[in-house]
C-alpha cells in the first residue's frame, strides 16, 4: 500500500493515461529473444541458450515463414520485400529500443524502422530481411504521426540520443508502458486475463523533468564530421573537418558537432559552448583523435554536474580524455573554462589504446578537485571522474524511494539485504539505516572502492562490500533480501537464486526484455533444463528515467510461493 501511494502521488497530472492492450504482431510471430534481434546492450552470455532449444526455435521461424509464404502466395504484390526496395508503411507501435512496429500497406508484412512513431505513414526502403520480417529506412513521410509535437532541439532529426522528442510526452509514456506490459505477457508468460495481472502491473511513473535533467555527457572528437544530406555538397577543408559532439547513428568514425544539448545541465552546456569556441584554433596545435589512422590527441569531453553539499549549488568536473600526457597542450582550455563559476574540476584521463573507451590508464587533475559531490536519499557521494552513479539525479530519488517501498524492510535492525551487482553501492547504502547490513557484491575494482569511500563519508558501518565473481562467494550466505541491479542474469544465477529461497527478491532492471525474460524463469522455470520456479510476481513497476529516449527501468518485487525442489 505504501508503494501504491507513492505511485498515486507521484503521477496527478497523468490520470487520463489509458493502458493500450494492442499487442505488435512481431511478439505474437517472432521466437522468444530472437524477435529482440536489435538489443545491442544484451552480452552473449545473457541470450545464450542449449543447441537443443536453439533448434526448436529455428525450426518454428523457418515453419512460419513457410506459412507466410503459403498464405499470401496468391497476393499480386510480393509478401516478403526484397532488399532495396521501397514499400508504403503504416506505425502502428514501438517496439524495445523504440523501433517502429510498421506494416506492409498492401499486405500486412510486419518490418522494423528506426524513427518511425506510431500513426505515421510513410515510404520506407527495405535494408535488411531477416527470418520472417524485414528492417526498413524512412525515405518519405506521407502523413505525421500521432500526438505530433515540434523537437526543441535542432538535433534532434540527426542525433541517436532522444528519438521521440517530436512525439509528446503523455504519448511516450504510454509507449513504454505498452512495451513492458506486452514483454511481460508475451516473453515472461504472464497471463493478463487473471484478475491479479492489473494490481500486478503499475502505472509508469514519469519524470517530472524532460530537460536538463543528466548529469553526465560524455562527448567525441573527432575528424571526420557528420552531415546531413543536404549539406552533403559543402566543401569542408582543414579543421572545418574536425567535429565535437556525438556519434552519428551507424557510424564509429563520423561527429555529428554539437554546440549545445538540452539533456545536460545549463553550466555544462556554457563549458561545452567555450571549447567549441576555440579548439579548432590552429595556434593551439590541438587534433581530434582519428580512429582509424590511430593518431591524433583529443578523444572525449566528459562533463558531469553534482551539487555542493553545503550551498546546495551546482558544481561540475570537466574530464579531457587524450591519447597521451601533454597538459601544455591543454592550457588554453584550462584557463578558459575555469573562469566558469560552476566549473570546480577538470581532469585528464590519458587512454593510450587504440579502443574507444573514456576511461584512462592514467589521471591527472588540472584543476580544482579530483571529484563532485552529490546528494541523494539524504546521503552525500563522492563522484569521480570514471565512478558511476545514476545520470538522472531527481529521478533516482524517486526510483530509490519505490526500491525501499518494495523490499518492505521492518527497520528494526533484523533484515540482511544481499545487494547483488552492486556498482558504487547506492541502492544498497539507501537501505542500509533500515537493515541490521548490507552486503554488496561487485566485479570492478573501482566500484567497489567508491562504495568504500561513500559508505566512510556517510558514517555507515553496517555495509560491507566485495569484489568478487559473484558464484564464488554468495553461497555461504543466506539473507532475507535480495536486490540483483543489471541487465540480465545468467542461468547459473537463476539457478542459484531458486536454490537460495530467499523470502523476497527485488529485481531492478533497465532492460524490460530481459527482465521479463527472468521472470519467467524464476516464476515459471525452466523445463528444458528440468528447473522448476518458485516465486510469485507481486507487482511490476516500470520507471520512465530517460524521457525522448527508448530506455525504461522496472522494478519487480517476487515473494517465495512454493518450496523449489
Amino acid at each position: 500500500m505504501a508503494m501504491e501511494a507513492a505511485i498515486v502521488a507521484t503521477m496527478p497530472a497523468f490520470k487520463h493515461i489509458k493502458r493500450i492492450t494492442f499487442t505488435p504482431p512481431f511478439l505474437l510471430k517472432l521466437p522468444k529473444l530472437q524477435r529482440f534481434h536489435s538489443l545491442a546492450c544484451l552480452s552473449p552470455n545473457l541470450t545464450q541458450e542449449d543447441p537443443q532449444q536453439q533448434r526448436l526455435e529455428q525450426e518454428q521461424q523457418n515453419q512460419l515463414t513457410n506459412n507466410n509464404t503459403t498464405s499470401k502466395s496468391s497476393s499480386s504484390t510480393s509478401y516478403f520485400p526484397k532488399r532495396g526496395q521501397t514499400v508504403e508503411l503504416v506505425c502502428e507501435s514501438l517496439a524495445f529500443k523504440g523501433k517502429g512496429v510498421c506494416k506492409v500497406a498492401e499486405t500486412g508484412f510486419v518490418v522494423m524502422c528506426d524513427r518511425a512513431l506510431p500513426g505515421e505513414r510513410f515510404i520506407g526502403r527495405v535494408t535488411r530481411r531477416k527470418g520472417s520480417y524485414a528492417e526498413v529506412t524512412k525515405v518519405e513521410t506521407i502523413t505525421p504521426h500521432w500526438d505530433l509535437v515540434d523537437a526543441p532541439c535542432e538535433y534532434a532529426p540527426y542525433c541517436g540520443g532522444c528519438k521521440t522528442q517530436n512525439l509528446s510526452y503523455e504519448s511516450q509514456l504510454r509507449a513504454k508502458e505498452q512495451q513492458v506490459r506486452e514483454l511481460t505477457i508475451h516473453v515472461g508468460n504472464f497471463s493478463d486475463k487473471v484478475p491479479e495481472f492489473c494490481s500486478i502491473m503499475k502505472p509508469i511513473v514519469p519524470c517530472d523533468i524532460q530537460f536538463h535533467y543528466r548529469n553526465k555527457m560524455e562527448f567525441s572528437f573527432g575528424s571526420k564530421k557528420w552531415l546531413p544530406k543536404e549539406l552533403l555538397g559543402e566543401k569542408q577543408v582543414g579543421n572545418e573537418k574536425y567535429a565535437l559532439g556525438l556519434h552519428a547513428p551507424g557510424f564509429f568514425d563520423k561527429v555529428l558537432n554539437v554546440d549545445k544539448c538540452l539533456l545536460q545541465s545549463e553550466p555544462a552546456n556554457m563549458v561545452l559552448a567555450a571549447i567549441q569556441d576555440c579548439w579548432r584554433d590552429s595556434q593551439f596545435d590541438l587534433t581530434p583523435y582519428d580512429v582509424h589512422f590511430h593518431t591524433g590527441f583529443l578523444k572525449h569531453l566528459m562533463l558531469r554536474t553534482g551539487r555542493n553539499v553545503e550551498t546546495g549549488l551546482l558544481e561540475l568536473m570537466v574530464n579531457f580524455v587524450t591519447s597521451s600526457y601533454k597538459p601544455e597542450l591543454l592550457k588554453p582550455l584550462v584557463e578558459k573554462i575555469s573562469a566558469i563559476p560552476e566549473v570546480v574540476s577538470i581532469m585528464n584521463n590519458v587512454n593510450t589504446s587504440v579502443g574507444n573507451t573514456s576511461v584512462g590508464e592514467e589521471e591527472y587533475t588540472l584543476y580544482g578537485k579530483s571529484t563532485i559531490t552529490e546528494m541523494l536519499r539524504g546521503l552525500t557521494f563522492q563522484i569521480s571522474a570514471n565512478s558511476f552513479f545514476q545520470t538522472n539525479t531527481r529521478q533516482a530519488e524517486v526510483l530509490y524511494k519505490l526500491i525501499e517501498d518494495c523490499a518492505g524492510l521492518r527497520g528494526d535492525g533484523s533484515q540482511i539485504v544481499l545487494d547483488l551487482f552492486c556498482g558504487t553501492g547506492t541502492i544498497g547504502l539507501t537501505l542500509a539505516r533500515r537493515a541490521k547490513h548490507v552486503y554488496g557484491y561487485e566485479v570492478v575494482p573501482q566500484a567497489i572502492s567508491d562504495a568504500h569511500r561513500n559508505a566512510k563519508l556517510n558514517r555507515i558501518s553496517n555495509a560491507t562490500f566485495v569484489q568478487v565473481i559473484l558464484q564464488k562467494c554468495i553461497y555461504s550466505c543466506r539473507p532475507l533480501w535480495i536486490i540483483p541491479n543489471r541487465p540480465g542474469m545468467h542461468m547459473k544465477l537463476i539457478k542459484f537464486l531458486l536454490k537460495l529461497k530467499a523470502p523476497r527478491i527485488v529485481y531492478v532492471s533497465c532492460n524490460p526484455a530481459t527482465c521479463a525474460r527472468d521472470l519467467d524463469y524464476l516464476c515459471h522455470g525452466v523445463k528444458e533444463k528440468n528447473i522448476e520456479g518458485c516465486y510469485k510476481l507481486k507487482s511490476l513497476q516500470p520507471v520512465d528515467m530517460f524521457p525522448h529516449t527508448p530506455h525504461i527501468e522496472c522494478i519487480c518485487l517476487l515473494e517465495l510461493s512454493e518450496p523449489c525442489s
